[in-house]
């Protein structure tokens, strides 16, 4: 028998599905509670740590407990006792149980949340659409010879740069010419003092995390050859996964065929539906959990009906007169087919896993 993994191993697996920093800039993906280096021999999944998913664990204890929904999702200053949020939190502790998120991160992955809902809704020829950006990015930009710029790029790769998704080293290179004036007193790497230098060099530009700003242009400028390195860093916005699914759906369909098939694939929840039921339909959006932010960029991928949770009444009126036509199943019910490959996730990587996806989150019943 093999030795149990740990929770950073189970974690660092789990990113490798499902990128952390994919997850949206709001989301506290990760580990919530627990020491990463502690052994996960024993773990469970469940849709969200609700009142009775923390009885059954203190009955029944794991080491490590994956939600799909964050837990704390406010920050909080005080663990105390009581039928809420850190409440719980507490509780798991006493228990000895890490708690860890996958949530948002999840739901853009490949095979992850959104596809599986469009799956369960036999979507053909789909594509992405929604964009969810993740933690604040920098792009840093340095000027270097040609020779340096492997060891500038390993420098700051170290200190937490030049990652996209999973893919490390990442940047961008282009031939250009430098020119300098070197003054009194200098000592430059290449020319010479007290004349215009023209020298070959690359641009060299990659991305950063704000939070690691301060060691990545510290680690620059210690592996930059140049007495007086040059660099420029700029807000950005990029990388973003895509957080909703469009797909066509099979020729005749109409909006009552379509809510038919949800109620079927999605075990018979609970529909409002928004439109005309004799309207032929094409192009299907899906987009899991509460998709109310997206709608616009539904009808903007061909999208003729979307279907989400969490719709509200003004949101609704404004997709009808953008000619969408909506199919709401709740919050929960459109994260259920996902919340199975999770768990077919999760099981690979610990064999004791429980399911307690049988918890149902859903408040409405």
């Amino acid at each position: 028998m093999g030795t149990a993994p740990t929770i950073s191993d189970v974690l660092r697996s789990l990113g490798e599905r499902a990128p952390w920093q994919k997850a949206g800039s709001w989301d506290p993906v990760g580990l919530q509670l627990g020491d990463p280096t502690a052994s996960a021999a024993r773990t469970a999944l469940c849709h969200e740590v609700t009142e009775e998913t923390v009885r059954v664990l203190e009955v029944e204890p794991v080491d490590l407990l994956v939600s799909y929904h964050p837990l704390l999702f406010e920050p909080t200053t005080r663990l105390v006792a009581g039928s809420d949020p850190p409440g719980r939190a507490l509780r798991l502790l006493q228990a000895g149980i890490a708690l860890a998120v996958v949530h948002t991160n999840f739901d853009v992955a490949a095979g992850g949340t959104a596809d599986a809902l469009a799956d369960a809704l036999g979507l053909e020829d789909v594509q992405g659409f929604a964009p969810l950006f993740g933690p604040d990015t920098l792009k840093v930009v340095t000027f270097v010879p040609a020779a340096s710029a492997d060891d500038v790029l390993d420098a700051v790769v170290r200190a937490g740069a030049g990652a996209i998704g999973n893919y490390t080293h990442c940047s961008y290179r282009s031939e250009g010419v430098g020119t300098f004036f070197a003054g009194a007193g200098t000592q430059p790497v290449a020319g010479a003092s007290g004349a215009l230098n023209r020298e070959p060099e690359l641009r060299l530009e990659f991305v950063a995390p704000r939070a690691r700003e301060a060691a990545v242009l510290q680690a620059l400028v210690a592996a930059h050859p140049y007495e007086e390195p040059a660099f420029d860093v700029y807000d950005r916005r990029g990388d973003a996964g895509l957080l909703g699914r469009v797909g066509r759906i099979p020729p005749g369909s109409t909006l009552a065929s379509l809510s038919k098939q949800v109620t079927e694939a999605l075990d018979d929840p609970p529909l409002r539906v928004a439109g005309d039921p004799s309207r032929p339909l094409e192009r299907v959006a899906v987009l899991p959990g509460s998709g109310g932010d997206f709608l616009g960029a539904a009808a903007d991928a061909g999208a003729e009906a979307v279907v989400t949770g969490d719709l509200t009444h003004h949101r609704a009126r404004a997709a009808l007169d953008r000619g969408l036509c909506l199919v709401d199943p709740g919050h929960a019910a459109t994260e259920r087919p996902g919340l199975q490959q999770l768990f077919v996730m999760l099981a690979a990587l610990v064999p004791e896993c429980r399911s307690l996806l049988d918890l149902d989150s859903d408040p409405w019943g």
